[in-house]
């Protein structure tokens, strides 16, 4: 991990601007919406730059933003400071997580792709667990037909999602939304043009 996380803040370092933009992920904004209140508490897995968090903290949420790579904490640190909101800026190893050190209410990890499948099969376990009953977890990521397209994403099949894959880690929760499809994005350079997503909205019992 500390070679990933090293490859990941010298990529941050190297860009003058936000690489995945500073706008949040659509399915972020999609999903979360109808489902977010003032007040709820929200862990943004690896979530880089800050994006996402910082539009989770406009909503009136406190924000728990978390990524590996120091240069990304300091970027999310000044695009919240730009927002005029306040957040939890955390530089964590997310597989050195303490996933039981709180409940939330909810979960979001978009496009964390960096694992491998035993690593994955962890992360998503401790993600499960730091949602609190009743919480919501929300997952994007790439799947397999991302491999064509080449927008994005690792480029590593074992790296990538797939429906099956899903329902496996994540059958035993409320499963809301679960579906795959293509579509483009466009998010800073690091995402940009037609893309394979497989996105997951599920409630904790």
């Amino acid at each position: 991990m500390k070679t990933a996380i090293s490859k990941w803040n010298e990529r941050f370092l190297a860009s003058d601007d936000y690489v995945f933009g500073k706008e949040p992920n659509a399915f972020l904004v999609k999903h979360a919406t109808p489902r977010i209140k003032p007040g709820m508490t929200v862990l943004a897995v690896a979530d880089g730059e800050g994006r996402n968090g910082v539009w989770l903290a406009e909503q009136g949420c406190e924000v728990w933003s978390v990524d590996s790579a120091p240069a990304a904490s300091e970027r999310a640190r000044a695009l919240a400071a730009e927002r005029g909101v306040n957040m939890h800026v955390v530089t964590a190893d997310a597989t050195e997580m303490d996933w039981d050190a709180r409940q939330y209410d909810m979960v979001v990890g978009i496009f964390f792709q960096f694992a491998n499948p035993k690593l994955r099969a962890e992360l998503f376990k401790g993600m499960k667990q730091a949602t609190r009953s009743g919480g919501y977890l929300l997952i994007e990521g790439y799947g397999l037909k991302q491999l064509e397209y080449k927008t994005g994403g690792p480029g590593i099949p074992e790296h990538l999602y797939t429906l099956d894959l899903m329902r496996e880690h994540f059958g035993d929760m409320q499963v809301e939304v679960l579906e795959e499809y293509d579509a483009a994005l466009s998010e800073g350079k690091g995402h940009q043009g037609m893309s394979a997503l497989v996105d997951l909205v599920a409630r904790k019992p």
